[in-house]
């Protein structure tokens, strides 16, 4: 994987936003593999595609890449709100490739990949309107608040410029697979009690803990009235994926 970005014809644009989707757009295409199957490229789709960027030619898996010169903490500005809810809605959602690039040298520093099973609508943000002096205005933007998504759903591919076996983000991929077979309902759940796992802080946690948090999930799940339940059906699915561990009854470690 060359971790130089291409700078030919950069001098043609001002905007920040279009200089680094000129560069990066053909460094995916590229650099960039399946990691839903074995398929060592992926293909470009036609531009302004909504909320989609490339596709894999053998499985048909669709991927969007988001390129920034800030390191990725929290939040990622992604393209337009209403057709980014509508593909999570119809369960359209491309996988994310988020990258993180040194403007100085326009080399990449840092890529992640968030599989397009799991992040939902909580975790997309609707930005302000463009001004009326903009040329796109009243165009409504959204950004992905990366902070909201679980941890095992952040896979790196590129850390500090070391590139990761590709054999291991794909056995990452695939561990977290299930919740792509679950309707986007259930696997907001899934997500929601890992994220609430996490939230504890801790490596080992009991159940009890978990049901201290009940009152946050009933907020996201307010048609739910079983939601001990519920938490239990979920931690069982996390132990099911090999991102829970089973020590005792009500207790559970994160692998």
């Amino acid at each position: 994987m060359n971790l130089s970005l291409p700078t030919e014809g950069l001098d043609r644009y001002t905007s920040p936003s279009q200089r680094a989707r000129i560069s990066t757009e053909p460094w995916g295409l590229a650099n960039l593999y399946c990691p839903a199957c074995d398929s060592p490229r992926i293909e470009s789709l036609p531009t302004n595609t909504p909320a989609h960027d490339f596709k894999c030619p053998k499985c048909r898996e669709w991927f969007q890449l988001k390129g920034q010169k800030r390191k990725l903490g929290n939040s990622l500005s992604d393209g337009a709100f209403g057709k980014m809810v509508e593909a999570i809605q119809q369960d359209r959602t491309p996988n994310l490739f988020a990258l993180h690039y040194d403007a100085n040298t326009w080399s990449v520093r840092n890529l992640i990949l968030v599989p397009r099973f799991t992040y939902t609508l909580s975790v997309i943000k609707c930005r302000k309107a463009l001004r009326p002096t903009a040329q796109r205005h009243g165009w409504v933007g959204c950004s992905i608040n990366l902070g909201l998504i679980p941890p095992e759903a952040k896979i790196p591919v590129i850390v500090d410029g070391n590139v990761q076996p590709a054999s291991e983000i794909r056995t990452k991929f695939r561990k977290l697979h299930k919740l792509g077979q679950k309707s986007v309902e259930a696997r907001g759940w899934t997500l929601d009690v890992m994220n609430v796992v996490h939230s504890l802080g801790k490596r080992e946690l009991s159940l009890r803990e978990v049901y201290r948090c009940e009152a946050a999930l009933a907020r996201l799940h307010p048609s739910n009235r079983n939601i001990q339940p519920k938490i239990r059906q979920q931690l069982q699915e996390l132990r099911d994926m090999g991102i829970l561990e089973f020590l005792a009854p009500g207790h559970y470690r994160i692998l």
